[in-house]
């Protein structure tokens, strides 16, 4: 049997361990079935993406405002985010 060792966060570690003991499953149990669904399918099993605040479209849109702001087109309305001072 093959045995790999590898380096994890100990806030990350500590919480799946929680989240582990409460399924019932020891750790060693739950990488091995990662790993056998990863062997079975062919891919990793959940969907993996970037954050989408660093997508190009979302950076043009913020480029877009900060344009604005700069030239004075930008208008700006209290809502209920913002606090009134």
């Amino acid at each position: 049997m093959a045995q790999i060792s590898l380096r994890v966060d100990d806030e990350v570690k500590q919480s799946a361990e929680k989240t582990f003991d409460a399924i019932g499953i020891s750790m060693s149990a739950a990488i091995n079935i990662f790993l056998k669904t990863v062997a079975r399918e062919r891919r990793i099993p959940f969907e993996l993406s970037a954050d989408p605040f660093y997508s190009e479209a979302n950076i043009r849109y913020l480029e877009s405002i900060l344009r604005d702001m700069e030239t004075g087109k930008a208008r700006f309305a209290e809502h209920e985010l913002i606090e009134a001072d």
